[in-house]
């Protein structure tokens, strides 16, 4: 049998339903993240909040990285080119995500410009804080009967989605308790290294070693 890759016949079975699960956890995470982007862009649009149109953005790219990682779990032949390709398209998300994290922190900081307080945005952040650690745990487990690299490495970004929603629910909690409007992008300054880092192994395919 031909999947992600090649394995014997006696575990045939246990790899159709690995590429089961994985697939119906990529629609999740395509569905997820985009309302997860529509919900943020449109609140943090309402409350001026940069940060929260950045975590709407960063949403989107997390559902091209996705839509990009079930095209690969839809592939039914084991070629390492086609691997380190997904996992190019899924550091070239992380590159995007870097760039808008950093310019809607800095522009937030140089404008002073604080942002209206959002009960829609604490309560999307707070969901998705609880969702995104479960999920990036369930993408782990298929990445590791699949051993595919490239859904390794998403699941990686999922499990950077949720510091960013624990990053932007404690912006977020402090400028509605305390009216501390900085705080928030300051913190998401700090996640911009980590996720270059990710960037970085992606594209050099650091996780892709013996793809086949």
């Amino acid at each position: 049998m031909s999947g992600l890759v090649d394995v014997p016949r006696s575990n045939a079975v246990e790899v159709a339903a690995a590429l089961r699960r994985g697939r119906h956890l990529e629609y999740f995470t395509i569905a997820w993240n985009v309302i997860e982007a529509v919900v943020s862009i449109w609140a943090g649009l309402l409350a001026g909040s940069t940060a929260l149109v950045g975590f709407g953005v960063d949403s989107a790219i997390e559902s091209s990285s996705g839509a990009a990682l079930l095209w690969r779990l839809q592939e039914r032949a084991s070629h390492a080119d086609r691997e380190k390709f997904a996992l190019k398209l899924v550091g070239g998300s992380f590159l995007l995500l870097a760039a808008w994290v950093a310019y809607e922190s800095a522009e937030s900081l140089i404008r002073r410009e604080p942002p209206s307080p959002s009960l829609i945005g604490i309560v999307i952040a707070g969901v998705s804080l609880a969702v995104m650690p479960w999920l990036a745990r369930q993408r782990e487990r298929v990445a590791a009967s699949l051993e595919s690299r490239a859904l390794e490495s998403d699941s990686r970004q999922t499990s950077l989605c949720a510091y960013l929603s624990a990053i932007l629910l404690g912006g977020l909690l402090l400028n509605a308790a305390l009216g501390w409007w900085w705080a928030d992008p300051v913190a998401a300054l700090t996640m911009v290294p980590i996720i270059l880092n990710e960037a970085r192994e992606a594209l050099r395919g650091e996780r892709c070693e013996d793809c086949s």
